[in-house]
């Protein structure tokens, strides 16, 4: 298993929510995102809309598979760029 805790440091909305979720559909892995006390799959839109991701917190990227290696900094991207 490979996770990282990150702070947001972007507008995160439907449009790069969506992006991720096409991005995590790409790994092997299971790939979670959990924020509080709430834990969403990756792979599916209205679990990460539902966590109601903004700029300033923190979240946890979790991977766990063959690719989690690649599949967390791939995931990261999506809540560091501005």
């Amino acid at each position: 298993m490979t996770e990282k805790k990150i702070i947001v440091n972007t507008v995160f909305d439907s449009r790069p929510a969506s992006l991720l979720v096409q991005t995590a559909g790409t790994f092997v892995s299971k790939i979670s995102i959990s924020m509080d006390e709430k834990t969403a799959n990756a792979k599916s839109i209205m679990g990460i809309v539902s966590l109601g991701i903004s700029e300033g917190q923190m979240i946890t990227l979790t991977a766990e598979g063959s690719d989690e290696k690649q599949a967390v900094p791939a995931i990261e991207q999506f809540f560091l760029v501005k």
